[in-house]
């Protein structure tokens, strides 16, 4: 059972990572598609498609903090090694 458990935090981790990356890449594209829109002026698409504000920085922040939290829980349970829980924290974190 522990090794369930343990493979399901892991899964739960990485997914919460694979999100917050995911985000991140999407937020640095669409200020690349702006800074090209802005030179090459408007494209039929971005006529016809209004892009989302992108998100305010704090809510990245408290995501991060939501994420590093519950690392620290699963690490507590002993779900976590200390090896497995620093990787999470560097991929969490970023460079």
């Amino acid at each position: 059972m522990p090794g369930l458990l343990r493979g399901v935090a892991r899964t739960a981790v990485i997914a919460g990572t694979a999100t917050s990356v995911s985000n991140r890449v999407s937020r640095r594209q669409q200020g690349r598609w702006a800074e090209q829109q802005g030179s090459a002026g408007p494209t039929p698409q971005s006529a016809s498609y209004a892009e989302p504000a992108p998100a305010p920085a704090r809510t990245d922040t408290s995501s991060k903090i939501e994420q590093l939290k519950q690392l620290g829980e699963l690490k507590a349970q002993g779900i976590l090694t200390e090896s497995e829980f620093e990787a999470q924290k560097r991929m969490i974190l970023g460079p």
